[in-house]
Order: C-alpha cells, then structure tokens, then sequence
C-alpha cells in the first residue's frame, strides 16, 4: 500500500522532468528532492560561447561609456562576467570583484536571479519589475531610457520584444550576443527511455523554465523519432511566455508559475499534483 505524501514532503514518490540546462538544474533539483520528488534531469538546453566574442568584448571594454545596461537572464550574466574575467577587467587580487573598467552604468535586471548573479560582483540594480518577463521590465522601465546609450546583452535566440520597444523610443542601443545555445546530444537516449513507447514513463509532472527549454524538448523528441505531444502528462510553466510557447506546440500548461521563479515553478509543481 502507498502511504499519502506528508505536509512536509508533499511531492513523495513523484518523479519530475526537469528540462534546465544542467549547469542550472541543481537549485530545481534540489527544491523538489527536498519535498520527497525524484527529480529527472534531462538537459534541453546547453549553454555555449558565441559565434564571436568581438562586439561582447567592445561592450565589456567600454561598460563605462553607457547609460543602462539591460539584463534579461542569469545566463546572460554570468556569460558577461566571465568574458570580464577572462579580459582581465577584474583584479584577481580583489575578493571582492571589484572591476576596472571605470564607473557603472545603472543596471536594469528582469528578475531576482538575474539580480542575484549580478551581484557576483556587486552590480547594483536600479530597477525591477514586479513580474519576471520582458513585457513587465519595459513597463517599469517607461520613457527612463529615451535618448540614452544602453547595452543588451542576450542569447542568439531572444525575442526582439525589447529592442523594438526601445528602439521605437529613439533609445540608443547595442545589441551584443553573449551565448548561444544548443541540444544536448546526450539527452536523446533520456528523452527515448522517457517517451518511446508513446506516452510518458513514471513521470508525473514535465517543469519548463524557459521559452528555449519548451522548443528544444520538441526538437529532442522529433530527434528521437517521437512525433507526439505528450499532453496527457502535466506540463508546468515558470511564466507566460513559455506558457505561450507551450501552447504553440499544442501542450496546455496545467499550471504556470507566480512569481516567475524557481521557487514559484515548485509552488505551481506542488499545487498542481496535490489537486
């Protein structure tokens, strides 16, 4: 007989698909092992350098030159200060990250982890917004940037919602790639164990933390031969725009994340299986 899940471990038993690139599953992971879940670990997304470090690098020497820098992920931030390391622009002597790149633009970040790997090296954040996406930042953001230089730094797949809004406002902006992303390769034999026989194995609920994990998840499981939405199988978004996503590929979220979080993607993973 299985015993019912505590109030303390309300997930008990359940397993969980976990779709972050590995580098960021650990905290998800983490958060739903310690409500008695099994989290399933299966990479839709890998984090890689850009295709050319040249306009990141000219935006990093000349950080000082702008007004606002705009930060729209946590990856986007620790792609950019890794690069300042690597250029040597921080000291090493410094625990303290202090830069040597002269005075810091003030800084607009969409969301708590994106401020949080900021402060890495004690960028201060002057603005953000109450919800998590890049719909909320402009509106925060209102009319502030109007005839200001301003770097966004981003993925090679970002949406242009940002830039055209700003641009339409006569903001002057650098759009630099500060990564890029791809399918991991290994993932595939993940994905086939999973799904292969047509519906999802031992799984009770699929997280999503991003428009790119939905997309690739697709891509895994056209890769593997599996042309099917697994619909019967709670999927469960961290905000609107995967939500949106999701439902571009035909697979309605059971339940979306508020806030936009980590912690809000467990809070809607728990809600949604305890129904």
């Amino acid at each position: 007989m299985t015993s019912k899940p505590s109030s303390s471990q309300p997930l008990s038993g359940r397993r969980i698909l976990v779709t972050r690139a590995e580098h960021q599953a650990g905290r998800l992971s983490h958060i739903l092992a310690s409500l008695g879940a099994e989290p399933v670990e299966v990479p839709a997304i890998r984090i890689l350098p850009p295709d050319t470090y040249e306009p990141l690098d000219h935006a990093l020497r000349t950080l000082s030159s702008y007004d606002w820098i705009i930060l729209t992920s946590a990856n986007t931030v620790n792609a950019m200060l890794s690069r300042i390391e690597q250029l040597g622009m921080v000291s090493p002597a410094s625990q303290t990250g202090q830069a040597i790149y002269g005075p810091m633009p003030k800084i607009a970040a969409v969301g708590p982890s994106t401020a949080k790997a900021a402060a890495r090296v004690r960028w201060n954040i002057d603005l953000m917004p109450d919800k998590y996406v890049a719909e909320s930042l402009l509106e925060a953001l209102g009319d502030k940037l109007r005839g200001q230089r301003v770097l966004l730094a981003r993925s090679s797949r970002s949406r242009d919602v940002i830039p055209e809004a700003l641009r339409e406002q006569g903001v002057n902006l650098d759009v630099v790639e500060a990564y890029r992303t791809e399918i991991p390769e290994e993932s595939l034999a993940q994905i086939r164990t999973l799904f292969g026989d047509g519906r999802p194995h031992g799984l009770a609920a699929a997280t999503f933390t991003s428009s790119s994990t939905v997309d690739n998840f697709f891509k895994l499981m056209r890769a593997s031969g599996l042309a099917f939405v697994p619909s019967t199988l709670p999927a469960i978004s961290i905000g609107p725009i995967t939500s949106k996503t999701l439902r571009d590929h035909a697979w309605e979220p059971s339940a979306e994340a508020d806030p936009h979080s980590v912690d809000g993607l467990v809070d809607a993973v728990v809600r949604t299986l305890s129904r």
